[in-house]
């Protein structure tokens, strides 16, 4: 992709794909495979390991699955979701002689729970709220989510969420970088959306230092509320870290 115009290679070498750049999935939605670079970076930051567990929301055609599953090797598990029937199919025919220990679902992932705890869940689409599914699908000791919060324009900010010690109230969240990236299938709500245009004219995503959950009640920390958790400027306690 050039100045967001698409363009066809001359021949189907696969030494095209060898660039930093975006591959079309499918034009009409304008939906990308996602920039490499970028995503470098991120999963770098995952720390990932081998054997480890990665559930990975909007897998698309299974690019990134693909590098997840090479990444947590073949002792490891990438489970693949993609709510787009014909896509899921198009991944796990690309997934299945390479990746065996890649599983491809077609399903929303917004409402996705794992019956495995996921070490990662990495969502690649943006979303106005988060789902507790995610949350309570992440492994007890160092579970990590990597979700984007965006508002209707399609942008907003990366955030890393952590899961410490079997805690279940208080998460370390941190901002890890911006974004520009299509929408989550159900994980776009108007009035979530206004809530979170609301909370940025307060402060920006690097305001944010701890996802607090049920039991706990929003204080006067709270940047944004959600159904049944709520992000704070505070970072965890010191007895839940």
């Amino acid at each position: 992709m050039r100045n967001l115009d698409y363009w066809t290679t001359e021949d189907a070498d696969p030494n095209h794909l060898y660039h930093d750049v975006l591959v079309a999935i499918d034009e009409t939605r304008r939906l990308n495979n996602g920039q490499p670079s970028f995503w470098a970076g991120l999963y770098d930051q995952l720390e990932l390991r081998r054997g480890e567990h990665v559930v990975h929301v909007g897998a698309g055609v299974g690019y990134y699955s693909a590098i997840l599953a090479e990444i947590v090797g073949a002792a490891g598990q990438v489970t693949a979701l993609e709510v787009d029937a014909e896509l899921a199919d198009r991944a796990a025919t690309h997934l299945a002689n390479m990746w065996p220990q890649a599983k491809v679902i077609a399903t929303d992932g917004f409402r996705f729970r794992s019956d495995r705890p996921a070490d990662a869940l990495v969502v690649n689409a943006g979303v106005s709220h988060i789902s507790t599914a995610w949350l309570d699908s992440l492994a007890p000791e160092n579970g990590r989510l990597l979700v984007a919060l965006t508002g209707p324009n399609s942008w907003g900010s990366y955030l890393m969420i952590t899961r410490r010690r079997g805690e279940t109230r208080q998460y370390p969240a941190r901002f890890v970088g911006r974004v520009g990236v299509i929408g989550c299938v159900g994980g776009r709500d108007a009035q979530a959306e206004a809530r979170l245009s609301k909370a940025l004219t307060k402060a920006d995503f690097t305001a944010i230092k701890s996802l607090r959950r049920q039991p706990e009640q929003p204080d006067d920390t709270c940047w944004l509320e959600g159904d049944g958790w709520w992000l704070s400027t505070a970072p965890v306690d010191s007895d839940a870290a």
